[in-house]
């Protein structure tokens, strides 16, 4: 491939996730630094691992991206391919809607979620 298209293929997808596969990310379990599960809409929910520092949306099954309107829906998935931290991530659209030109980091809040296993009970 020429050298100035993969670079401007790189710049095209830069801030673009990529996807990884649901069984693919078992295989790196021991990589995965921590999962973040982004809530889109009222209850739902999409899934990211950071891997190696870099952020990936997780697919399954089709190769769509793992969706679940129930937050332990989620957990309970990947609290099956690997033991580590996982956030939940809320951004807000606020200051979009009044025309603030922020960065769209600014109106991001992240929690954690803990790294505990899930009890007995919920299992």
């Amino acid at each position: 491939m020429d050298e100035r298209l993969s670079l401007r293929l790189g710049e095209l997808c830069q801030g673009v996730p990529v996807k990884i596969h649901l069984k693919e990310l078992k295989k790196q379990s021991q990589r995965i630094e921590v999962f973040i599960v982004e809530s889109v809409d009222l209850s739902l929910y999409i899934a990211h691992a950071r891997i190696d520092g870099e952020e990936r949306v997780i697919a399954e099954g089709d190769r769509r991206l793992l969706k679940r309107h129930n937050l332990l829906a989620m957990k309970r998935i990947l609290k099956g391919v690997a033991a580590c931290e996982i956030r939940l991530r809320q951004r807000s659209a606020y200051d979009e809607m009044v025309g603030h030109n922020h960065p769209a980091s600014a109106n991001t809040l992240e929690i954690s979620l803990g790294d505990e296993p899930l009890p007995e009970w919920l299992n």
